[in-house]
């Protein structure tokens, strides 16, 4: 099975790829619609791509690839713990504190904001497109007194010491992750830690009116169906006009789902199933190489 994630490798999508599909062929791509695209042109048989992080929110651009340029169905999640360790080349180890400047993607860098400033004020911060193109930055220039923010697989794969460990500000720091397909096909994994089901959908509004979204919520509510994630993103049709991403924990069914689905079409809203899929956690020991 080739499944296309959102690279360089040693990205934290790649560990979720590793972890999700250990016997599959990981195949990088630059962005999140080239993974799109590689999908739709059938090089590759899944794509895994990030679409929340605890800290940062939602991945926008991956929402909108979803909705408005292709629809393919949601067919797994899986959640990542996000662990930045601050890492040099070899030949620097011992000069770490000397460091200049520091590579990482700006996410990171934020994420990272206490231990930079209190152990590296001064230090010029340098954007980068991925954290994982940072340490091959680093690996590409050992004369310069440089260090990157990165994981652990990073690197390995780049072949860096790591000289400052979990330099991040929040320890509960995670990543979701979809893997999407072509079909609304099971996913088949060999991965373990199983967290349950979820059913993603999109609903749109009937012309603004008072209590809308209430009534919405209430065909869930009364139902007992627990919403995991309610988003507005714009329709791009016009300034307020607003589709909502409801996450519901549980699997598509024959019954509480069709019928909130028939409700709220009785109320003149438009619904569309993204997906229903299992979802599954990575623990910290997947943060290596496999």
């Amino acid at each position: 099975m080739k499944i296309g994630f959102l690279g360089p490798k040693a990205t934290f999508t790649d560990i979720a790829v590793r972890g999700l599909f250990p016997g599959g062929t990981a195949i990088p791509f630059p962005t999140i619609p080239a993974c799109f695209d590689a999908l739709a042109e059938e090089a590759i048989d899944l794509a895994v791509v990030p679409i929340e992080n605890a800290l940062e929110g939602s991945v926008n651009i991956t929402l909108d690839y979803l909705i408005h340029e292709a629809m393919f169905p949601i067919v797994g999640e899986v959640t990542a713990p996000i662990r930045q360790h601050l890492m040099v080349h070899p030949a620097n180890v011992n000069e770490w504190n000397e460091i200049k400047s520091v590579y990482s993607h700006s996410h990171a860098i934020a994420q990272c904001h206490k231990f930079l400033h209190s152990s590296l004020k001064g230090a010029q911060l340098v954007n980068t497109t991925s954290t994982a193109a940072a340490a091959k930055h680093i690996q590409d220039h050992p004369h310069e007194k440089a260090a990157a923010i990165a994981n652990l697989l990073a690197a390995e794969e780049y072949g860096l010491e790591i000289v400052k460990n979990d330099i991040h500000d929040f320890s509960h720091n995670h990543t979701r992750f979809i893997v999407i397909s072509k079909t609304a096909e099971t996913l088949q994994t060999e991965k373990k830690e199983f967290k349950g089901h979820k059913t993603s959908v999109m609903v749109t509004l009937p012309d603004d009116r008072a209590g809308a979204l209430h009534q919405v919520l209430s065909a869930f509510a009364w139902r007992k169906l627990n919403l995991s994630k309610i988003e507005s993103r714009p329709m791009k049709t016009g300034l307020g006009n607003y589709f909502f991403i409801i996450d519901i924990d549980m699997q598509e069914d024959e019954v509480l789902i069709p019928g909130v689905t028939a409700e709220l079409e009785a109320l003149g809203c438009k619904v569309n199933i993204l997906g229903s899929y299992p979802s599954f956690q990575l623990g910290k020991d997947s943060l290596t190489v496999s």
